[in-house]
């Protein structure tokens, strides 16, 4: 049987591991959420929930990948009995983010090529849409982002392309693809978010989005958001941007985790995943926040108008903004793409794990094309939906009223919420809370105790560790799955 190879170094581990933490969920998630919903509360609900809750299902996952050594279906299939069919909604989930992460990936590629025409002033910029926005009195980040959804079939030439860099990076494999494309692309995001951050922080006006992160109630007393979110609320948005964000759920830790060495102190990677991920999300609100109150104070503070529309406002008006464009856009399509690598993963290494059970060699070259052309057709959808712009959205399809303001539900309103909610509203944070029942209840705590505690490792936390998964991680999870249930659906 072909020998199943892994990371080749735990630095190639933890960059990859973080790599997929660190998404769009960080660049323009993570922001919005914190300052609408309470800024420094939400930032303390947060952590607490990243302790009691991200952590716990972080070591967990990785536990049970790396005492397997399989993906997420096989893995369960081994260590359950009743929660054997649990990698499925892992694999599902995988392929429902895939699907609308790839296309937004592909606008942030054609957002770097709009900053790079308007840096050379090729004609094929932003400066373009500077004459338009004149014309028709709108500002040159809704120009361009109009135009955009405006023509799908440019918007899905650029997430096809998005899917295509996916498949290639996946089909070098673990160490000779992922490993190494993270390795080098994840320290260099950092440096290209401190650039961000110092030129965003240092513009006049900056001061006002520091404060919108983090002073308590400043947003609201300043009229940014209308009321205080009440506790419930900020607890459950936290939870499922924390879920989002960390990769959990979704059997990436899992898989990653059958990729690493047995002498790896998992606790120590586990803490360094989730700290690393918290750190990056509030760099990324530093980098994004400021800049938005500093040059374009009305501009939108969520959704897809903060990245594509606001931020493209805040270039435009900055002294060299169309250099500091190129260079954010292209932090967040590395950041988009090593997310997506982990997701594609997920899907490629259960296939390839059978195929090399049976004896049929390495198909993963094989089992990359196939996802690839599958999250393909699903991007498709998405950037052709326009964001519910061309009419054959769910709610067309399936015949679906608004209500007596005009709203939809908001699983139902574009194709890109409908797999959002089937994914981060449903499947993964019931997945995380069902992992936590087969460790706590079904398998006991002493399987992940163990598997913490060899090569001599220890397992500090475990007394930690033993409480949370029986008691206070699933009821953390039981809360917030309700409050996803309940955004999206009511």
């Amino acid at each position: 049987m072909e020998e199943r190879k892994g990371f080749g170094s735990n630095f190639g581990f933890l960059m990859a591991a973080v790599g997929s933490a660190v998404g769009l969920g960080n660049i323009w998630g993570f922001p919005y959420k914190m300052g609408a919903n309470g800024g420094f509360t939400f930032l303390m609900v947060y952590i607490f929930l990243g302790v009691t809750t991200g952590f716990i299902v972080m070591i967990s996952e990785l536990a049970i990948g790396r005492k397997t050594g399989k993906g997420a279906v096989e893995a369960y299939r081994m260590v359950s009995k009743k929660f054997k069919w649990m990698g499925w909604m892992g694999i599902a989930s995988a392929f429902f983010i895939l699907f609308f992460y790839c296309a937004l990936g592909g606008y942030c590629i054609k957002y770097v090529i709009l900053n790079v025409g308007d840096l050379l002033k090729a004609g094929f910029g932003a400066n373009v849409f500077a004459e338009a926005a004149a014309a028709n009195g709108t500002s040159v980040g809704a120009e361009a982002w109009s135009a955009l959804i405006a023509n799908p079939t440019e918007a899905v030439i650029y997430g096809l392309i998005f899917v295509a860099l996916t498949m290639l990076i996946v089909l070098g494999g673990v160490g000779g693809g992922i490993e190494k494309v993270c390795s080098v692309g994840m320290p260099a995001l950092f440096v290209a978010l401190l650039i961000c951050i110092i030129r965003a922080c240092t513009l006049p006006g900056a001061v006002n989005g520091l404060k919108y992160m983090f002073v308590p109630g400043w947003a609201v007393a300043n009229g940014v958001i209308e009321e205080a979110p009440n506790i419930f609320q900020v607890f459950a948005t936290a939870g499922g941007q924390m879920f989002f964000s960390l990769s959990l759920g979704m059997g990436i830790m899992i898989t990653y985790g059958s990729y690493l060495d047995k002498k790896e102190n998992l606790q120590k990677n586990a803490i360094i995943i989730v700290v690393m991920d918290t750190l990056v999300a509030l760099m990324a609100g530093l980098c994004v926040i400021p800049g938005r109150f500093a040059l374009d104070p009305t501009g939108a503070l969520g959704g897809p108008s903060l990245l594509f529309v606001t931020m493209q406002n805040v270039f435009h008006k900055m002294p060299l903004g169309a250099l500091f464009g190129i260079l954010f856009y292209l932090l967040v399509v590395f950041a988009a793409i090593s997310s997506s690598i982990s997701l594609l993963e997920v899907i490629v290494a259960h296939f390839c794990d059978k195929a090399r059970d049976a004896g049929k060699g390495d198909k993963r070259k094989v089992y990359s094309l196939i996802a690839a052309v599958f999250v393909g057709l699903g991007c498709i959808l998405i950037c052709v939906d326009s964001l519910g712009g061309a009419g054959i959205s769910p709610f067309n399809i399936l015949g679906i009223e608004k209500d007596v303001n005009g709203n939809l539900p908001t699983w139902c309103d574009c194709w890109l919420d409908f797999f959002d909610c089937i994914s981060e509203g449903i499947l993964m944070p019931l997945g995380a809370l069902l992992m936590c029942l087969c460790i706590g209840w079904e398998l006991g705590p002493k399987m992940v105790d163990d598997e913490c505690c060899l090569e001599g490792q220890s397992f500090k936390m475990k007394g930690f560790f033993n409480i949370c998964v029986k008691f206070i991680t699933p009821l953390c999870m039981i809360l917030v799955l309700y409050g996803q249930i309940k955004e999206f659906f009511f």
